[in-house]
Order: C-alpha cells, then structure tokens, then sequence
C-alpha cells in the first residue's frame, strides 16, 4: 500500500469551522541560473480539536475528501506560537 503524502507548512488561518489554511513552502534551483526560488502553495486542512493558531508549524497528512477544497488533515502540531 502506498504511503500518504505528509507536509509541513505554516497555518495562516483558522478563521473557519473546524478547517485551517496551511501554507507550505518549497525550494528549488532555478534552470538557467541556479539560485534557490521559494514557492508557496496553500492547503486547507481538517483540524478536529480547533487547536491550532495562527502562526504554529504543524504537519499534514492525505486523507479523502472532505468538502470541496478540503483533502489533508492536521497530523500534529510541530512548533507551538508563543503568544
């Protein structure tokens, strides 16, 4: 059986119900001159408990679909915002 894909990105938001915006960044060099490019895409992802907050490193994992744009979950927090 295939692993599921897991990421780690930053959550942006958590202004909706039980569903987060994660922004996941990737580094790559650029064809021609080498130099790294940042790219940046965001996941919404289904955080159950509501307890992640703006600016907490977590990571997420594949799951079926969960509405419209919502395919991964929050697997766990890696780093904690301190406030």
């Amino acid at each position: 059986m295939k692993e599921k894909r897991q990421l780690i990105g930053e959550v942006v938001s958590t202004k909706m119900k039980d569903t987060i915006v994660v922004k996941v960044d990737r580094k790559f060099p650029h064809k021609a001159y080498k130099k790294l490019i940042t790219r940046s895409k965001k996941y919404y992802a289904h955080d159950f408990n509501e307890s992640c907050a703006v600016g907490d490193i977590v990571r997420i994992i594949e799951s079926k679909p969960l509405s419209k744009l919502k395919r991964w979950r929050v697997l766990d927090i890696e780093k904690k915002v301190v406030k």
